[in-house]
């Protein structure tokens, strides 16, 4: 009986325990690694974005941070945080750089971009912009740079259709009267809530002049027409807008005769 126990045992039950604990070192061997973490003295992790060591915008390539797509550039809400426009490749034509925290525009930036027709840069945090910025872009059509810190414009180019600085801080000191007069190609003004005392002379090509929510307090009889002729007709401009200025029109009369149509603001 004994024999037939070992018997029994020797066949059955030993190559089972072996098998188990071959099994289990089999396991134990091919468990992935785990990644050792070290933690600093105050035993906290570091969000890598905070990472002194983490790559600036600036260090990046630009198609890596941002999209590059057939002449177009989009550098929207760039992280990390982009504080100056990027080096753009030689054939771009439309750059979008919206809401990031660029604060100056300088005569580099642009330099020779001859293939360039839209830049917008709404969003930013903009406060000066070099004279010459964007002075050699003779292609330009639109510039937008509504949503910025600026008092005062730079030099613009001749070919642009529509400029919009909506909702900076320009002063009649910083826009020089006739710096929109040679735009001889300009059918679109936004200048729409900023501190403006005057309003600019304007070019006969404009269809939209937006000057809303500035602090204009008297318009003349050349500021829309022509005051030495009553029969001056400004076909182009249909739209102009002066609600939330001071002026009241209805004392300046003649200030709109020339107009198909009257601007929009305080009349009472």
């Amino acid at each position: 009986m004994m024999q037939l126990r070992t018997l029994i045992f020797t066949s059955v039950v030993l190559p089972w325990i072996l098998s188990s604990a071959a099994k289990d070192e089999y396991v134990e061997a091919t468990k992935p690694e785990r990644d050792t973490v070290n933690l600093p003295d105050d035993g906290f992790l570091r969000d890598s974005n905070t990472d002194p060591a983490a790559p600036k915008a600036d260090e990046l390539p630009t198609c890596l941070l941002c999209v590059c797509l057939s002449g177009s550039v989009y550098c929207e809400e760039v992280n990390p945080e982009m504080s100056a426009v990027p080096a753009l490749p030689k054939e771009t034509a439309y750059l979008y750089a919206r809401f990031n925290k660029i604060t100056k525009i300088r005569n580099r930036d642009f330099a020779d971009m001859a293939t360039l027709r839209r830049i917008d840069l709404s969003g930013n945090l903009i406060s000066e912009i070099e004279d010459g910025a964007f002075s050699r872009l003779p292609n330009l059509e639109e510039l937008t740079l509504a949503e910025n810190r600026l008092t005062k414009l730079p030099t613009l180019p001749t070919k642009l259709v529509l400029f919009n600085a909506n909702f900076n801080k320009l002063k009649t000191q910083g826009v020089k009267a006739t710096a929109f007069k040679k735009l001889t190609r300009l059918v679109y003004l936004y200048l729409g809530n900023n501190e403006l005392t005057a309003v600019p002379q304007l070019p006969e090509s404009l269809h939209v002049v937006h000057l809303q929510n500035n602090k204009i307090s008297a318009i003349t009889d050349e500021t829309f027409c022509k005051g030495n002729t009553s029969h001056y007709i400004r076909h182009n401009l249909d739209q102009v807008r002066l609600d939330g200025n001071p002026v009241k029109l209805s004392l300046h009369p003649n200030s709109f005769i020339c107009l198909q149509t009257l601007p929009v603001g305080w009349y009472n």
